[in-house]
């Protein structure tokens, strides 16, 4: 095997050189705990506030509107809880959709047990939100809409300024899920009348547990962790100084080089995405063939299971991922997909490619090199693509439509 090639940054990413520089004086040299008065101390407290003015900049927000978490997960959390608790003098309703992370999607089912109303809109075919529905999910109760920014398995970018505008008119809170779209696209959190939205630092070549939630000034949210004042007194607990320093370091490098390195990873996806469906049969792109993120490659091929893709892939060093199962060992078809309507053939067959400012086009040849190959051998171990076989010969076409 060769030189690994790592297409899973949807995943996570690799931290970047001068992100651990910047990381590594808070662990042994400026130690202090920034909550304490001393001058040592001071060291850490400026490092804090220096990270929270670059997440602010990415999004156009002040800095005092960053709350410093451990990720994504637990901002989508502390969002919703957070809201339906803070507001249940007005209503019980929130709104999101079916294809949200599962962050968002257990908590809401962990609130519609203690009360809360939670309608799940659709999306159409390309996994785009259908506004229309979204509107008309809105009553005299509704507190909350959540829609992520853009889809972490498909990478459909939602309307969110359209959203943010339906929301305001209504007087209904905006949250979205920003993890992916994070320094992928640009962001501004009045353009779009986004009043909380959830960001995590590893999908920015940053530091693993560390993230944030930006929440907009006046909102009555209360604590989410309970002890000391930390976090202007709404997220108690020691901060995490050497992951705050890695997370700002790398939003203003990734804000720097966005319109650059987003246009290089462009060029990348459509030379895959172009390749797969022209040298590979029965085959089909998932999500918006416009509006979706500069990295994300979605693919479902059908008649295969793509943990079986996976792990062939694997042996030939190149690291993807499944859209088809959620949750390890599941059996049933990624929620996305089932939401998409995406065929029970098709959807078992969901892989996601995801590219970096470090994917080359020689390497997506590599991938092309065995990727045929490896399809050709599990589609003969399946008997559905025997018994299907003759009839996709002459319907190949309508299943994988031309990309560009």
């Amino acid at each position: 095997m060769g030189k690994m090639i790592y297409l899973d940054n949807a995943a996570t990413t690799k931290t970047a050189p001068e992100v651990v520089q910047a990381m590594l004086p808070y662990f042994s040299e400026y130690y202090g705990n920034p909550s304490s008065i001393y001058d040592f101390a001071g060291k850490s407290k400026e490092a804090i506030t220096k990270g929270r003015e670059q997440i602010a900049e990415v999004l156009g927000a002040k800095k005092e509107e960053i709350y410093f978490t451990a990720g994504g997960s637990e901002s989508d959390n502390w969002a919703l809880k957070a809201t339906f608790e803070a507001y249940k003098a007005k209503g019980n309703h929130i709104i999101t959709t079916k294809i949200e992370h599962h962050a968002i999607l257990h908590t809401c089912e962990y609130l519609e047990k203690r009360g809360a109303k939670i309608t799940y809109v659709d999306v159409d075919e390309d996994g785009i939100v259908k506004l229309d529905e979204l509107e008309k999910a809105i009553t005299p109760e509704t507190i909350l809409i959540s829609v992520m920014f853009a889809n972490n398995e498909i990478g459909s970018i939602q309307p969110i300024k359209e959203i943010g505008r339906i929301a305001k008119e209504h007087g209904v809170l905006f949250h979205t899920d920003a993890v992916q779209a994070f320094c992928q696209v640009p962001i501004n959190v009045d353009e779009c009348n986004i009043d909380m939205l959830s960001s995590s630092g590893h999908k920015i070549n940053g530091p693993k547990g560390i993230g944030c939630l930006y929440i907009r000034k006046g909102l009555k949210l209360r604590s989410f962790v309970h002890g000391g004042a930390q976090e202007r007194k709404r997220r108690a607990g020691t901060e995490n100084v050497p992951g705050i320093v890695g997370y700002g370091v790398a939003a203003e490098r990734a804000l720097r080089t966005m319109e650059e390195r987003t246009a290089k990873e462009i060029e990348v996806r459509d030379y895959l995405i172009n390749r797969i469906l022209t040298e590979i049969p029965n085959c089909r792109l998932n999500g918006d063939p416009v509006k979706r993120l500069p990295n994300n490659c979605n693919i479902s091929f059908e008649f295969i299971e793509g943990e079986s893709l996976l792990i062939m892939l694997d042996m030939k060093g190149i690291c993807a991922s499944s859209g088809s199962a959620c949750t390890s060992g599941s059996l049933e078809p990624s929620h996305v997909m089932r939401a998409m309507g995406i065929p029970y053939t098709a959807a078992h067959g969901s892989v996601r490619f995801s590219l970096s400012r470090y994917s080359r086009e020689k390497e997506i040849d590599q991938v092309i090199t065995h990727l045929p190959m490896i399809i050709e051998r599990l589609r003969s171990l399946s008997p559905y693509w025997q018994q299907n076989k003759p009839a996709l010969a002459n319907h190949s076409d309508e299943f994988a439509p031309a990309y560009g």
